[in-house]
């Protein structure tokens, strides 16, 4: 019996996902783990999502730091397994598994495609890594905290350049500089792009600062408090920002950047028309009223959005062209034949689209549970990434933030999406005379190359007629 390190690589969780950041470990260097024990959560541009452990043994070394994003097929975690392992046989040969060709999750097999918790993710590529420089080097010595963990030749790659210090003027056709001395000497210096861009605009070579946060990572206070030995006579001045108000950068990623890209390319892909309808909606919520007072409905949430998604799927069946998709791949349109509901919610993460799978088929009480469901599981960051995929039609309720309408922007794949906007009592006519109804603005986004001006009005007008009077619902 023998201790073997095995290296645990990022896996594809599922949806064809290139990429995942850590958020937090949940196990440490010398903790001992079993097999399927959640040892991290990790966010992809859909969810968040928990990772097991696909080895039982002694954690040996934490290879992704949290906050970074780490594409699939790199490894994020080292585990000492006790094994017998063969006579000459390689530390991290691919033990038994569950994937396709014995290999575990996360670890290439025979073909050379990564294990992954749902299906087999992209074939094994190169790791990049920061190199580290060992103790036997000569010139400047490295920070203790990268000193510690030593790095096998073959993961090594050739020191990143380094950028030159923003005072240091070219030479032309005289002698080579003379590499600065400082704490990281040649390496390329531990700090996230915000204080790289402070340190540029400080003119402080980020090579002579020292660093005080984990792992000697350099911080802003580092930047802002260091004093070059010798400052040229020339520098420029530059006022440092006041403390607790200096301009804050975030990377994108995650959530925001799947959102970013997915309404660009919808916004350039999809020739977008938007319709807006005024409702009387006084009857639906009387109706609302009287349905939560009686025993079936006594236990649910029952919201303005539930007969809004149970008006949509009756619309929907009279306008099959709003529950279609534009396959330009193949030169078909695909018309859907059940409505996979999704409802935009605004998330602390960013905002998501979950679905109500076969909305179509539930009736009112079914709706407001998938609502309630939907919307407690989206804010407590849970959804998973099968319930963010395969919308067929969207709802976003912009009306919650008090805004009485809006262009929304069609989800990818989709051909419309509807806006509800707020509820609340306005001035209407009715009979003729002035009145005080209660009343909802309602705005319908669609792509023009699967629905016609006319197929779209059509589906608004029969929305809004269903929200003014449930009981035509009756008559269809």
């Amino acid at each position: 019996m023998s201790r073997v390190r095995r290296e645990f690589r990022m896996p594809d969780v599922g949806e064809g996902l290139t990429e995942a950041e850590i958020v937090a470990w949940r196990v440490a260097p010398g903790d001992t783990v079993t097999v399927n024990q959640i040892i991290a959560e990790i966010e992809t541009a859909k969810a968040v999502v928990e990772l097991p452990s696909p080895y039982a043994g002694t954690v040996g070394e934490l290879l992704a730091e949290p906050g970074v994003t780490v594409e699939v097929g790199s490894p994020i975690i080292a585990i000492e397994t006790a094994e017998t392992a063969p006579a000459g046989a390689a530390p991290a040969a691919s033990g038994s598994g569950s994937g396709e060709g014995g290999a575990k999750i996360g670890e290439a097999g025979a073909d050379g495609r990564i294990a992954t918790l749902v299906g087999y993710g992209p074939r094994q590529g190169t790791v990049s890594r920061r190199p580290r420089r060992s103790s036997a080097a000569g010139g400047n010595a490295q920070p203790a905290a990268l000193a510690d963990a030593a790095v096998a030749p073959a993961e090594v790659e050739p020191p990143a350049p380094v950028e030159p210090s923003p005072a240091a003027p070219e030479s032309v056709g005289g002698p080579a500089p003379t590499p600065p001395t400082g704490p990281w000497g040649d390496l390329v210096p531990l700090a996230k792009p915000p204080v790289r861009k402070l340190a540029r605009d400080l003119g402080v070579d980020l090579r002579q600062v020292t660093g005080s946060g984990a792992g000697g990572v350099i911080t802003r206070e580092d930047v802002q408090s260091f004093t070059p030995s010798a400052e040229p006579a020339s520098a420029p001045v530059v006022a440092v920002p006041t403390v607790g108000r200096e301009d804050r950068r975030e990377a994108i990623r995650g959530v925001r950047k799947a959102t970013a890209a997915a309404m660009v390319s919808s916004a350039f892909t999809a020739p977008h028309v938007t319709e807006f309808l005024s409702v009387d909606v006084t009857a639906t919520m009387d109706l609302r009223d009287r349905l939560r007072a009686g025993r079936e409905f006594r236990d649910v949430k029952l919201t303005p959005l539930a007969f809004v998604a149970k008006a949509v799927c009756l619309a929907a069946k009279r306008t099959p062209s709003v529950n279609a998709t534009w396959d330009a791949d193949a030169g078909e349109i695909v018309y859907h034949g059940a409505i996979h509901l999704g409802i935009a919610a605004a998330t602390p993460r960013g905002l998501i689209v979950p679905k109500i799978r076969d909305a179509d088929l539930l009736d009112l009480r079914g709706l407001a549970d998938g609502l309630a469901e939907l919307t407690a599981t989206a804010r407590s960051g849970k959804t998973p990434p099968s319930d963010l995929v395969g919308g067929t039609f969207t709802i976003t309720n912009v009306g919650v933030f008090g805004v009485d309408t809006g262009t929304p922007i069609i989800n990818p794949g989709e051909a419309a999406i509807l806006a509800v906007g707020a509820i609340k009592p306005m001035p209407w006519v009715v009979d003729g005379e002035l009145a005080v109804r209660t009343v909802c603005r309602l705005s319908l986004s669609f792509d023009h190359r699967l629905v016609d001006g006319e197929q779209g009005s059509r589906f608004l007008a029969d929305v809004g007629a269903l929200l003014e009077d449930p009981g035509v619902a009756l008559t269809w």
